[in-house]
């Protein structure tokens, strides 16, 4: 893995804590951050961990609910309204920019994907124009990761440090969308390779059809009929888009509060995990910013842990780097299994438009990462950002204002609605 070419030299050498190797690959473990790691876990007691981990179960029930409910209100559409809701966002351009400034507001991309799948699979959303939601989303999450390093903006070389890790994580997901983008735009590779995915495992033993899951069915059912039954004393017209409005509200919360019960149980071992794993191989690094991802239902929690490290001098932005590419394929997991929620003669569209999600990173991974050639091109576009935000600060709120919200915000405007 290529090495970090600014954070690697005289600014960590004077470091107790830190590394005796800083590339991932190079074989040291890394002692050091273990004991602040672990320093910084709270202890909870066996009975609250058990009521916490209840309540994961409770979110997780919630989000099948969710994404049920949302399904349920765009049937009760039709599909002409349905298909109106989403005519702005036919243009791909648009659906992008609505992915990346969707993301940033809500600041999750796991709720805005879920959503976009959930409209496919209930037909109001055709998967061409549900592509570009998911890309943008992808770049949308990684603002936060920015702000956390603003943590350290009183210190100009943490400062640098710390915001060189976190904004790897948005050149690599802009290198990827400007790559695979227009390819889809063009040949539409990701629509095609998810169909002929879908296709040749729906309803097999390997992935079993999303309509055979009547267990989950019969659980969500009540919550379902229940905001069913309080929306129809509405319109026609205004009790679906109540049903869908308090859907998405309800996706909203579920991903929000498991990310934060799944912090407060697991970020204490999260972190053991992570940072005992980049400093002993790339790979390995990445496999556990998936594993942790995965577990955490949040790629960001699984970057943010690391930029205080980096901060510090502990971790350089180069070890930082495999992880993040890691937790990109680890969120997508979420999608995947949100799902097999959709019920409806869609719902193997809306299955494929969650493998999209899963097979862009996957695309993305080989591309820039696994193939040497242009896996230097985040960490040398973050390192360099990093320098110039630290000596002038005003540069980093030029780049977030301007990138997350008022190019996309400006592209709604003047191709979706004018």
């Amino acid at each position: 893995m290529a090495e970090a070419t600014s954070d690697s030299g005289p600014d960590n050498s004077h470091k107790k804590g830190d590394v005796s190797g800083r590339t991932p690959s190079g074989g040291s473990a890394l002692t050091a951050p273990t004991a602040e790691s672990g320093a910084g876990a709270i202890q909870l007691p066996a009975g609250a961990k058990a009521l916490g981990w209840c309540g994961v179960a409770g979110l997780i029930y919630l989000l099948i609910c969710a994404v049920s409910i949302i399904s349920r209100g765009f049937a009760g559409l039709g599909t002409d309204a349905a298909h109106t809701m989403f005519a702005f966002a036919a243009h791909p351009w648009v659906g992008l920019s609505v992915g990346v400034l969707g993301t940033v507001l809500i600041q999750s991309s796991t709720t805005t994907t879920a959503i976009a799948v959930t409209a496919v699979g209930s037909g109001a959303l055709p998967i061409q124009g549900a592509i570009p939601i998911i890309l943008g989303a992808n770049v949308g999450t990684t603002v936060t990761t920015s702000l956390v390093a603003l943590t350290f903006i009183g210190d100009r070389t943490e400062f640098r440090r710390a915001l060189g890790a976190s904004t790897v994580h948005d050149f690599y997901n802009w290198l990827a969308l400007l790559i695979f983008f227009p390819i889809e735009l063009i040949w539409h590779p990701l629509e095609h390779i998810s169909g002929t995915f879908t296709d040749a495992l729906y309803g097999t033993d390997w992935l079993p059809n999303p309509a055979h899951f009547n267990f989950i069915r019969a659980a969500t059912r009540p919550v379902e009929h229940g905001v069913i039954h309080a929306t129809t004393h509405v319109s026609s017209t205004l009790g679906p888009l109540f049903t869908i409005v308090i859907g998405a509200v309800l996706i909203l919360l579920a991903v929000r509060y498991l990310g934060k019960l799944l912090k407060l149980l697991m970020v204490g071992r999260a972190r053991d995990i992570l940072i005992k794993a980049v400093g002993r191989n790339a790979y390995l690094a990445m496999a556990s910013g998936m594993g942790v991802t995965v577990v955490t239902q949040s790629s960001t929690i699984t970057t943010s842990v690391l930029v205080p490290f980096a901060g510090t001098g502990i971790l350089t932005p180069a070890q930082v780097y495999p992880v993040v590419v890691g937790s990109n394929l680890g969120t997508t997991f979420t999608v995947v299994f949100a799902a097999f929620a959709g019920v409806g003669q869609d719902a193997k569209i809306g299955l494929q438009a969650a493998f999209v999600h899963l097979i862009y990173n996957l695309f993305a991974i080989v591309v820039i990462y696994v193939i040497p050639l242009l896996r230097p091109v985040p960490l040398f576009c973050a390192e360099n950002l990093a320098r110039v935000a630290s000596e002038h600060r005003w540069v980093l709120a030029v780049y977030l204002g301007t990138v997350f919200i008022a190019l996309p915000a400006l592209v709604i405007v003047l191709v979706g609605v004018l």
